[in-house]
C-alpha cells in the first residue's frame, strides 16, 4: 500500500509503527454551527480511508477531536444566549446526527478541549521550560525561530512565511510578539469570556496547541497518520509539528493526509464566503446514501465540484448498483439451484480477479475513482449472471457478499431493510415508551437494531422520524 505524504510530497510505502495497527488523528470540527457539505466531505473522505484500512485487516485507533473552546463559539453563544458549553453540546449532538445519516463510523474517541485543559497547561509549561515559548502580557507564544524545521510541511521558506505573517498580524498583537510568525499557545482572558486559571493568569488555549495535546495524549508521541482539510496544512498543521516535536524530540506523524475542497461555482465552499450548503438541510431533501456516495466518489486529495447535476449523477450511479444487487437477490430467492461441483467455476475465478483489482487500485493512495470502476465491473457481472437461465445459490451468494463487501468500503449499504413501515413504527413506539420509563438500555438497543437494518432515527420536537439508508 502506498500513501501520498504531504510532508515529503510523494507517495510512500505505508508501514505503521505497530504491525497490524494504525493510529490515526483527524482534525475535527469547531462546534459553533451545523456542518456544511465541505466539512462533511472531509469526514466522509477519512471515514472511507479508515474503512479501507480496516478492510485490509488493520486495527485502526481513530481519534477525531471537537474544538469546543474558540472565539467563534463564544460569539455564537452571545447570538443564541447560551454558554460556550451549551453551544458546543448543541452542535456536537448535531454533528453526530448528521454523520450518522451519512453512515460515518463513530471515532474510537472524540476528545474535547474543555476536557484537556490541565494537559494543555502542562504542555505549554514544558515548551516554556525548553525555551520554545515565552510569556508576554499574560499570553504565551511559541518561538518559531527556535524550531529549525519550521515550514517543512507547507514547503515554504521562513522569509516567505515572515512576509505573509507581517501582513496578517494586527499591530497590537505584533507588539506582544518577538517575531510575527510566533503563534499563541495560551491567550489571556477577556472580560466575560470563558477562561481557566494557569501559571500565567486566567486564560484559554490557543487553537493549535489543542490538537497536539489531544493527539499525543491519546495516540502517543508519534502517530501513523495525521489528517485534515487542505486548508489546515498551514498554519495549523505546521504549528502542530513545531510544538509537538519541540516538546517530545520525536517525529509527530509519519504520514500527513489532506483532503481537497468542495467547490461551488468554482469557489471553495466555506461559511466565511456564504456559499455553503448545510449538510442537514440537504439530508432532509435527498437520500443520505446518495449524498454519501457523491462525497465518497472523488479521490480524497482532489477537489469535488458540488452541483445539482453531480448529485443527480450520483443518484443514477447508486441506483445502478442497487438494481444490480436486487437482480441477483431476486434470483437467489426465487429459483436459485443448489450448486453443482464445477458449475460456473469461471465466475468464481472472475470474482477473485475483481477483488484483487479493487485492492490494487485502492492500495494506490486510496484511489476511489478506480476502486469504484471495479465495483461497476462487478455490477455488470451481477446483471449478466442474473439473466442466465440457471442461477446457482453459492455463486449468487458469493456475488452478493463481494458486492456488499466492496460497497461497504465506501459506506454504501446495498441491501434494503426487510422491515416494513408498520414494523418500524411499532419499534419506534416501543422505544418512545422505553425512554419515558427511563429504560435507556432498551431505547438504545432498538435504535442500534434499526440502524443495523438500514433505518436511521431522527428525534424531533414533533416526534421521532425515520429514514432508510
Amino acid at each position: 500500500m502506498k500513501i501520498y505524504n504531504t510532508l515529503t510530497k510523494q507517495k510512500e510505502a505505508f508501514k505503521p509503527l505497530k504491525e497490524g495497527k494504525v493510529s490515526m488523528y483527524v482534525c475535527g470540527p469547531t462546534v459553533y454551527n451545523y456542518i456544511h457539505i465541505g466539512n462533511a466531505r472531509s469526514a466522509v473522505a477519512f471515514d472511507t480511508i479508515r474503512r479501507y484500512l480496516e478492510y485490509r485487516g488493520y486495527d485502526v485507533n481513530y481519534v477525531s477531536n471537537f474544538t469546543d473552546v474558540d472565539d467563534k463559539i463564544i460569539h455564537r453563544g452571545h447570538e443564541l444566549q447560551l454558554s460556550p458549553q451549551e453551544v458546543a453540546e448543541k452542535f456536537i449532538q448535531a454533528f453526530y446526527e448528521d454523520t450518522t445519516l451519512l453512515n460515518i463510523k463513530k471515532a474510537t474517541l472524540n476528545p474535547r478541549v474543555m476536557e484537556s485543559i490541565e494537559d494543555i497547561i502542562q504542555f505549554v509549561q514544558d515548551l516554556i521550560d525548553k525555551d520554545y515559548a515565552y510569556i508576554s502580557k499574560g499570553d504565551v507564544y511559541y518561538r518559531t525561530n527556535a524550531f529549525k524545521d519550521y515550514g517543512k510541511l507547507s514547503g515554504q521558506s521562513l522569509d516567505d512565511l515572515m512576509s505573509g505573517a507581517s501582513e496578517r498580524v494586527a499591530d497590537e498583537e505584533l507588539s506582544r510578539k518577538e517575531n510575527p510568525l510566533d503563534f499563541a499557545l495560551w491567550k489571556s482572558a477577556k472580560d466575560g469570556e470563558i477562561s481557566w486559571e494557569s501559571p500565567w493568569g486566567q486564560g484559554r488555549p490557543g487553537w493549535h496547541i489543542e490538537c497536539s495535546v489531544m493527539a499525543i495524549k491519546h495516540l502517543g508521541d508519534t502517530i501513523d497518520i495525521h489528517a485534515g482539510g487542505h486548508d489546515l496544512t498551514f498554519p495549523h498543521h505546521e504549528n502542530e509539528i513545531a510544538q509537538s516535536e519541540a516538546k517530545t524530540g520525536k517525529q509527530f506523524a509519519n504520514y500527513w493526509l489532506h483532503n481537497g475542497f468542495v467547490t461551488f461555482d468554482g469557489e471553495k465552499m466555506s461559511k466565511s464566503l456564504g456559499n455553503f450548503v448545510v449538510a442537514r438541510d440537504l439530508l432532509q431533501q435527498v437520500d443520505p446514501q446518495i449524498v454519501r456516495f457523491l462525497l465518497a466518489s472523488a479521490h480524497y486529495r482532489h477537489p469535488l465540484a458540488f452541483s445539482e447535476s453531480v448529485l443527480n449523477e450520483a443518484e443514477n450511479n447508486l441506483e445502478k448498483l442497487r438494481q444490480a444487487y436486487r437482480n441477483i437477490e431476486y434470483r437467489l430467492k426465487k429459483d436459485a439451484k443448489e450448486y453443482e461441483n464445477g458449475q460456473d467455476k469461471d465466475i468464481l475465478e472472475k470474482l477473485n480477479v475483481l477483488k484483487e483489482q479493487f485492492i490494487a487500485e485502492m492500495d494506490d493512495d486510496f484511489n476511489v475513482p478506480n476502486g469504484l470502476s471495479v465495483l461497476y465491473k462487478l455490477a455488470k457481472e451481477l446483471n449478466i449472471y442474473s439473466e442466465q437461465p440457471v442461477v446457482y445459490r453459492e455463486i449468487a451468494q458469493n456475488m452478493l457478499a463481494l458486492f456488499s463487501e466492496l460497497a461497504e468500503v465506501f459506506g454504501i449499504v446495498l441491501a434494503e431493510s426487510a422491515l416494513i413501515d408498520e414494523e418500524i413504527l411499532a419499534l419506534i413506539e416501543e422505544r418512545s415508551q422505553a425512554r419515558a420509563n427511563k429504560d435507556f438500555k432498551r431505547s438504545d438497543a432498538i435504535r442500534d437494531y434499526l440502524k443495523d437494518q438500514g433505518i436511521i432515527l431522527d428525534d424531533t420536537p414533533q416526534g421521532t422520524r425515520f429514514k432508510r439508508i
